[in-house]
């Protein structure tokens, strides 16, 4: 058994940096021991490491990886952990919306994995482009204040990781890279608020984030993005506030209920457009404007959460929203 996967099983102590680099090695160059990976793999999705192997974790992996470029400076993105009640691609839907409002965003995203549809599998619905490389996110940011980036962002080991598990599959046994996720996307955005379901990852995350440009996000009901019928916390550069539905004038009415996905048969795209014209349960609407809200506070373009809050609501009602999808949607059609 190899010093990694004891320590991981036997949970005798932090994995320290070192020995991350010795199993990115032997998995690059193909090296690993019959069920090794999938050993580790399944012991880290088991049972979600201290902090301190998180952070060597995360600090192996940079070691391998090219340079950033520079910060886009007031850039923000909005990313969750998953996991939790099921819900609408909300996250999507509130990064449409700020765009819109002139925040400028870059939104890292997956295909689903605790959920139906993941913000690549809406997007391919909804026919919007991802960026494939950092100019690319640059050329879309300057044009339309927008870029969802697609895989380059994450370090290949976590390729050669998913294949090296073969025939078992992320979905099965990747839990831990989907939780860690928000931590592993290499964009340089001056703020990236991540949204926390489990109350057990929160004291963790918040020692990862004090040492990165990372503002955190939970609330009671186990949902990782912001509501607008209930108190959320958010941790922000040491300091924890909450955010409810009398901080910005939102109505506080709402369940879960009114923040489930489209239903089986139904277009989860045109469901999410839907939402976007502001036609739905008003949670919902309220609920992405809130989230749109907390991007334009995060990216330092206010510190009103309230008129943040009006301003994407006018976003919605005006139609804002919807016109960038089809500018974004004749993108698409004309590269095609």
């Amino acid at each position: 058994m190899s010093d990694l996967l004891q320590t991981l099983v036997r949970g005798t102590g932090p994995v320290e940096r070192p020995v991350w680099a010795d199993f990115w090695e032997r998995l690059h160059e193909r090296r690993l021991k019959s069920g090794e990976a999938l050993a580790v793999l399944a012991s880290l999705s088991t049972r979600t490491p201290a902090t301190p192997t998180l952070e060597s974790f995360l600090g192996s992996l940079a070691d391998r990886s090219a340079p950033l470029p520079a910060r886009w400076p007031g850039v923000v993105n909005l990313v969750g952990t998953g996991g939790g009640p099921a819900t609408f691609n909300l996250t999507t839907a509130a990064v449409l919306v700020a765009a819109a409002t002139g925040v400028p965003i870059v939104k890292t995203g997956s295909r689903g994995y605790s959920s139906r549809y993941g913000s690549i599998d809406i997007l391919d619905r909804l026919g919007i482009p991802t960026a494939r490389s950092y100019a690319e996110c640059e050329d879309l940011l300057g044009r339309f204040n927008l870029a969802f980036a697609a895989g380059f962002v994450y370090p290949v080991e976590l390729t050669e990781l998913a294949r090296a598990v073969v025939p078992y599959g992320m979905q099965q046994i990747g839990r831990f890279v989907n939780v860690l996720g928000p931590f592993l996307a290499a964009v340089p955005v001056e703020v990236q608020l991540t949204g926390v379901s489990s109350p057990e990852l929160w004291d963790g995350f918040a020692e990862l984030a004090a040492d990165r440009p990372v503002w955190l996000v939970r609330n009671g009901l186990g949902v990782d993005e912001l509501l607008s019928f209930t108190a959320n916390t958010v941790l922000a550069n040491g300091t924890e506030l909450t955010v409810g539905p009398e901080t910005v004038g939102a109505s506080a009415d709402g369940t879960l209920a009114d923040l489930r996905p489209a239903e089986e048969g139904t277009d989860a795209a045109e469901h999410l457009l839907g939402l976007l014209r502001g036609h739905g349960p008003e949670a919902a609407v309220e609920s992405i404007c809130l989230n749109a809200a907390a991007a334009a506070v995060a990216s330092g373009r206010t510190t009103d959460w309230a008129q943040a809050y009006r301003t994407a609501r006018t976003a919605v009602h005006d139609g804002a929203a919807v016109e960038l999808v089809e500018r974004l949607r004749k993108e698409v059609r004309a590269n095609g």
